[in-house]
């Protein structure tokens, strides 16, 4: 008798859509700090999936999506068992591009273990406006969370090169969320 196991999917969520971004990259490095035996990754780019703007008829908390966007959108989210949110900071928050997708889809989110990436120099003020939205999801925040500082001269070219001293941050991001997963 064989006993099929489910592997646990992390969306990692690229959560900016600005054309001159260099969040591809950030993301690109993220997966691979986050790399593990433990999780399949799934990279999820807001970007390219081109959610539209809040138009369902119907209040999201009740689960009645009735566009198909919606629908293949509730379908991607609840297929993953956690999270990594990769955004850059804006204006001391976080993108609208995000921010819609976390609004797009309701119980999908819920109960299942999220952290951040923050790329921009003022990280502070976007981990608190973004950890406020993700407790009314009712998801489970991870305790590491990473806020990269860009430099001056940061580019999607030295991505790599630049945020190498927060990539063990990264990879205790990739044990705790495994070990949420293992305990959930």
């Amino acid at each position: 008798m064989s006993i099929t196991t489910h592997k646990p999917v992390i969306g990692v969520i690229m959560g900016s859509n600005r054309t001159a971004r260099i969040g591809g990259a950030v993301a690109n490095w993220a997966l691979d700090a986050l790399q593990r035996d433990d999780y399949t990754l799934r990279l999820i780019v807001l970007a390219e999936l081109a959610l539209p703007f809040l138009d369902e008829p119907d209040i999201l908390a009740h689960g009645h999506y009735q566009n198909a966007s919606t629908q293949r959108f509730a379908t991607l989210i609840a297929g993953c068992d956690g999270f990594v949110l990769v955004f850059p900071q804006y204006n001391w928050g976080y993108p609208a591009v995000l921010k819609n997708a976390l609004d797009t889809v309701y119980a999908e989110w819920a109960d299942k273990p999220v952290g951040t990436i923050i790329y921009g120099n003022h990280d502070i003020q976007a981990d608190i406006a973004i950890r406020l939205v993700l407790a009314g999801l009712n998801m489970r925040q991870l305790a590491t969370n990473v806020g990269l500082r860009l430099r001056p001269t940061t580019t999607a070219a030295t991505v790599a090169q630049d945020f190498r001293p927060f990539y063990p941050l990264v990879e205790a991001m990739g044990t705790e969320l495994a070990l949420r997963l293992t305990h959930a």
